[in-house]
């Protein structure tokens, strides 16, 4: 099964919620700091309570990429919990010469085994090439990111009147000939999405932002329900893992994703 299928499944069920595991050790219930590995018993716990109401997980590689070895066997066993049929995303932003870039995708796709990664354009097509190679994958474009700075750059006019973000998506239809190319859109840019949404064509879109960064899940509901599309997923990230600091941690987690599934 293709990662693209995989992710299919899952929205064909309903199903539109990736969760994020970006795990912070400062942020989570004190009751897991007693475990022997409190970061990989947060971590299943999690997996346990949303794996059924979810359609992907989202592992930013920063979190466990800070503690050197050990987090990296965090991320390891982190990847294993996570049941077959639910698409596994490496929140990587890799992106470099092509050389550089193969091994990147060598190690996101053959040695961690995620389904998916999230690619920044800017060095253009011969620097993602590696990864569009591996056809049974998905690769996340960046386009338009849901930081405060995405104005930087991502909202630049060209000279033909466009933004340089729709540039991207534009660049991303025409690479797209695997079929296994997806966007990054910022949930924070409402407006943006209701323009750009008709662009995204078949690509599945991921919206990071919902929750802690001022996202609304109803309003991209909303938006892509109103223009007959329903190939999205929505990550949400903190306002799940952080969502209750007592032991009654994993009923209110459940509670709060059965919450978006619920709509």
């Amino acid at each position: 099964m293709t990662a693209l299928e995989k992710l299919n499944n899952k929205l064909k069920a309903g199903l539109h919620i990736c969760v994020g595991l970006d795990t912070d050790i400062s942020k989570i219930p004190e009751y897991f700091k007693k475990e022997p590995n409190p970061v990989l018993a947060f971590n299943k716990t999690v997996i346990e309570n949303t794996k059924d109401y979810t359609a992907a997980y989202k592992i930013n590689f920063a979190f466990y990429e800070k503690d050197g070895i050990e987090g990296i066997k965090n991320l390891i066993e982190t990847i294993k919990l996570i049941p077959d049929d639910l698409l596994i995303i490496a929140d990587a932003k890799r992106g470099d010469i092509g050389n550089t870039s193969r091994m990147y995708a060598e190690s996101v796709f053959n040695y961690f085994n995620c389904d998916a990664v999230t690619l920044h354009p800017y060095m253009g097509f011969d620097s993602l090439q590696p990864f569009f190679e591996f056809e049974n994958k998905l690769n996340f474009i960046l386009a338009l990111t849901s930081n405060p700075g995405s104005a930087d750059f991502e909202k630049l006019e060209l000279k033909d009147g466009r933004l340089l973000y729709n540039a991207v998506i534009e660049k991303a239809n025409q690479w797209n000939t695997r079929n296994n190319i997806g966007l990054v859109f910022g949930a924070t840019n409402s407006s943006e999405l209701r323009k750009a949404i008709d662009s995204f064509g078949d690509m599945p879109v991921l919206l990071p932002g919902v929750g802690a960064q001022g996202g609304s899940y109803d309003e991209i509901v909303s938006i892509f329900g109103n223009a007959g599309k329903s190939n999205f997923i929505v990550n949400v990230s903190r306002g799940l893992l952080y969502c209750d600091s007592t032991d009654r941690f994993p009923e209110t987690l459940r509670e709060r994703i059965l919450s978006y599934v619920n709509l």
